[in-house]
C-alpha cells in the first residue's frame, strides 16, 4: 500500500502484502476486496483509510438509507459527549473496544481537550484500523493501540499497553461505542468477563444499531452488512438493563444517540433515524 496524504483514498489495487512494511500490519492479510464495517464507518465520517469497496457498500447503504452519514456522524457526537461525561465524573482512563479507524473525533482528542494526561488505550483487529492507529499515536503521549479481538477480554486487559498505560485500581472507562452489533454471540457473558476488572466508579458506553423503529428499512441495511466481512446483530434498547448489569444507567437512561446528552443542534425531530440507541452506566 502506498504511502497517501489526508485527502486521499487508499487506492483499491493497492498490494496488502507490500502494505505490511508501508504501515506496520503485523497480524493479519487485508482482504481489499471485501468490504469491512469499521473502514465503511471511516468513509461514512469523511476519513480516508478504506478501499472502493468499502465506499461501495456504503453507497449501497445511502440507497436504503438515505440518513446513512447522519447514522455515523451522530454515533461519533455521542462518543465524544461520553467521553467529556467520564472526565467530568473525574475518570481518566479509557479502554476503547472496536475502536475502528481513527477518524477524526477520537477518544484521546476529545479527551486530551479536557485533559491532556488522560490515557486512552484503543483495540481493535481490523488490520487497517490497528495500522493506521499505531502511526496516528506515534507523537501521542499516553496513547496506545492492541492489535486483539475484544472478544478475548483476557488478552485485552493483559496486554502490555494496558497493563503500561491504565490502573485498574482506579476507575475506567469501557467505551463500547458502534461495536457490540457485530458481535453475533450472546455478549452478556463478554461484558461480564470486563466487568470483573473494572473497579466501582468505572463507566460503562455503549452505543448499538436497533431495527425496533425501522424494521423494513433496517432489514435491507443488515442485507447489505452481510455482503460484508461481518454481519450486524440488532439489540433493542429494552435490552440495555441486561447489557448493563452491574452499572447503574444514568440519565437519560437508553435513548436514540442524538438524544444522549445532546447540545440543541445534535438533536433531531426524528431521532429514530439514527437507528442507534445508547447509554452510560457506572459501576456500582
Amino acid at each position: 500500500m502506498p504511502e497517501h496524504r489526508f485527502g486521499e483514498h487508499l487506492d483499491a489495487s493497492a498490494d496488502p502484502t507490500g502494505s505490511r512494511d508501508a504501515i506496520g500490519l503485523s497480524k493479519h492479510e487485508v482482504n481489499i476486496s471485501l468490504p469491512n464495517p469499521a473502514r465503511i464507518y471511516d468513509y461514512g465520517l469523511g476519513g480516508d483509510h478504506n478501499f472502493a469497496s468499502d465506499r461501495e457498500a456504503f453507497h449501497k447503504l445511502l440507497e436504503v438509507d438515505p440518513d446513512a452519514r447522519t447514522v455515523v456522524r451522530s454515533n461519533r457526537a455521542f462518543l465524544r459527549r461520553a467521553v467529556r461525561f467520564c472526565l467530568e465524573r473525574g475518570i481518566t482512563q479509557f479502554l476503547d473496544l472496536g475502536s475502528g479507524v481513527p477518524t477524526v473525533g477520537n477518544v484521546h482528542d476529545a479527551a486530551h481537550e479536557m485533559n491532556p494526561d488522560a490515557r486512552v488505550v484503543y483495540v481493535d483487529n481490523e488490520p487497517i484500523a490497528a495500522a493506521h492507529t499505531r502511526r496516528l499515536l506515534q507523537d501521542q503521549p499516553n496513547t496506545a493501540i492492541i492489535e486483539e479481538d475484544l472478544r478475548d477480554p483476557e488478552a485485552v486487559l493483559n496486554a502490555p499497553e494496558t497493563a503500561g498505560l491504565l490502573d485498574f485500581s482506579q476507575p475506567v472507562a469501557l467505551m463500547m461505542a458502534a461495536v457490540l452489533h457485530w458481535v453475533g454471540d450472546d455478549v452478556t457473558d463478554l461484558l461480564a468477563r470486563y466487568r470483573r476488572g473494572l473497579v466501582p466508579g468505572s463507566a460503562l458506553a455503549i452505543s448499538h444499531l436497533t431495527d425496533e423503529d425501522l424494521p423494513e428499512q433496517m432489514r435491507e441495511v443488515e442485507a447489505i452488512f452481510d455482503e460484508t466481512s461481518v454481519p450486524v446483530t440488532y439489540r433493542p434498547r429494552a435490552q440495555a438493563s441486561e447489557l448493563f448489569t452491574g452499572f447503574d444507567i444514568v440519565e437519560p437512561g437508553a435513548v436514540y444517540c442524538s438524544e444522549w446528552r445532546s447540545e440543541p443542534h445534535e438533536t433531531l425531530a426524528e431521532p429514530e433515524r439514527t437507528k442507534i440507541w445508547a447509554a452510560v452506566g457506572i459501576k456500582t
